[in-house]
């Protein structure tokens, strides 16, 4: 497993960019106060996502990434995602990438069926994500044999 998933090296936009996640009311809608929805660090502490219900679809969960800690050789900028597979998609900032998406709710805390983008690789894994005893959250993904899995702790 790979601890660095989701992040390694980044730049950080001057200040924390906030990227608003829609808030639907169709009627099967999420909870509002799932113990999911937030803002979540990343296992290394290099990247901070925001998780709450999709735009497209309240009663999915999705993910955007919101901050990048700068390593300390950084050149100047924002970070693209140069590793995404579609060419076209190479130069599009990573700050507001929807990381996270399309998660089904089993339970209060527990989402199913998700997709996550890692910017690293330019991969994308079937996931899933839950609250923990201790109140973080475990995602874990896995494209073909190969799984990642990391602990994300709630932003203060």
């Amino acid at each position: 497993m790979n601890d660095r998933w989701i992040w390694g090296p980044g730049l950080m936009i001057g200040g924390l960019l906030a990227v608003t996640l829609t808030v639907g009311h169709a009627a099967h809608a999420a909870p509002a106060a799932d113990p999911t929805f937030g803002d979540w660090v990343t296992q290394t502490g290099d990247g901070k996502v925001r998780v709450g219900p999709c735009a497209a679809n309240p009663a999915q969960a999705c993910g955007a990434l919101i901050w990048l800690k700068p390593p300390a050789d950084a050149p100047p900028g924002p970070p693209h995602d140069a590793n995404n597979p579609d060419p076209a998609l190479r130069a599009r900032p990573l700050i507001g990438v929807l990381i996270v998406s399309g998660f089904t709710r089993e339970a209060a805390g527990q989402w199913v069926d998700g997709k996550i983008y890692d910017p690293n690789d330019g991969k994308t894994y079937k996931s899933k994500m839950s609250i923990g005893a201790d109140g973080a959250l475990k995602v874990s993904g896995c494209v073909l044999v190969f799984c990642k899995a990391q602990t994300w702790t709630k932003a203060p």
